[in-house]
């Protein structure tokens, strides 16, 4: 299958499909809808990508376009959500679904819960989250890929966070992306709810 990989280079993860019989193009590029690479394209993986992809291109890919995201959906949709889910102290994973018009908002296919010391930081939690979707990923692709997976709804509620939602927190941020988790938990005043 030719799968366009959306976001930074994953060599390990290239490498991982290309054992699966699969061709991987991949791109970080944000206008994609004129694209002469697209006309070969099969199925699309979001992986870090920092774009909202249009309705016109998902539409050419009915569940044969996903996005791998570092948070337990519906919690923490959008921006930020590792920092997130400390600073709100909501549920901690990765979730694998299906992408829609919606940021954050499609079926979901699989998730894996993630639980965390208070000894972290961000930066190791990031980390250990990006293990936990690479290796999530790798687990379910054949089976994502070839539809054997039955998609469900998400959840009511959750939340949703902008990149400027964390302005106010920044001070938080003592350290950096090296700031202990434990600084964080439960600082956010107001949860941005979804509804």
């Amino acid at each position: 299958m030719n799968v366009l990989l959306l976001g930074p280079n994953r060599p390990d993860l290239v490498d991982f499909l290309q054992r699966c019989n699969d061709r991987v193009k991949n791109t970080e590029e944000k206008s994609l809808v004129d694209r002469d690479f697209l006309q070969d394209i099969e199925f699309i993986i979001s992986y870090g990508y920092r774009h909202i992809l249009k309705k016109e291109l998902l539409d050419k890919f009915p569940e044969k376009a996903i996005n791998v995201h570092i948070s337990l959906l519906p919690w923490n949709r959008g921006a930020d959500p590792n920092l997130w889910s400390f600073l709100e102290n909501t549920q901690k994973g990765v979730t694998i679904h299906y992408l829609d018009s919606g940021i954050d908002t499609g079926k979901i296919l699989v998730q894996q819960e993630a639980n965390f010391s208070s000894e972290e930081t961000l930066k190791t939690s990031y980390e250990k989250l990006s293990i936990i979707a690479e290796n999530l990923l790798k687990e379910s692709w054949v089976d994502i890929r070839d539809g054997k997976i039955q998609p469900r709804d998400q959840s009511s509620g959750g939340s949703y966070h902008r990149l400027r939602d964390r302005q106010p927190y920044e001070h938080l941020l003592t350290q950096g992306w090296d700031t202990p988790v434990r600084d964080l938990i439960g600082k956010a005043t107001q949860k941005n709810t979804y509804e």
